[in-house]
C-alpha cells in the first residue's frame, strides 16, 4: 500500500512513459496519456506499432528512450510486468506505475529492489485528480 506521501512525490515528476498507449481514442491508455499530457506532464507513448500518438512521438520500447524517464506507467497485462520492471530499473526510472486492475508481486519486487517507487491496481488519472485538488 502506498502513502499520500509517496503518491505525491510519483506525482511532482514530469517524464512519464506510457508502456501500451493506444492510438485509439476510446482506450483508457490513449485517455490518461493525453490527459497527462493536458496537465503539463511530458508524456512518451511506447508502442512498437506506432510512429507518433496524441502527435507525440512513440517509440517502440522503453529502452530507445533517448533521455531520462521518470515514471513508467503500464498498460500491459501482468504477466508482462516482469520484464518492463526489469528495463525500468535499467534505464534509471525513479517509479514504475501499473495501472488499475494491474496486479505483479515479482515486478514489484523487482521494481522496489531496484530502488522505484511502485504503485500497482491504481489510475494515475485518477490520483492525480485526487491529489491536485
Amino acid at each position: 500500500m502506498n502513502t499520500d506521501i509517496e503518491i505525491r512525490q510519483i506525482l511532482k515528476m514530469k517524464t512519464i512513459a506510457v508502456v501500451g498507449m493506444s492510438p485509439k481514442p476510446e482506450r483508457y491508455s490513449h485517455k490518461i496519456g493525453k490527459y497527462l499530457k493536458e496537465q503539463g506532464y511530458t508524456v512518451i507513448p511506447v508502442n512498437p506499432g506506432h510512429d507518433e500518438i496524441i502527435g507525440l512521438r512513440t517509440y517502440p520500447t522503453l529502452k530507445d528512450i533517448p533521455f531520462p524517464v521518470d515514471v513508467v506507467n503500464v498498460f500491459r497485462k501482468a504477466e508482462f510486468c516482469e520484464p518492463i520492471a526489469k528495463i525500468s530499473v535499467e534505464i534509471g526510472a525513479k517509479a514504475l506505475w501499473l495501472q488499475e486492475g494491474i496486479v505483479n508481486n515479482n515486478a514489484m519486487q523487482i521494481s522496489t529492489k531496484g530502488g522505484l517507487f511502485y504503485v500497482q491496481n491504481r489510475c494515475i488519472l485518477k490520483e492525480h485528480i485526487l491529489y491536485s485538488e
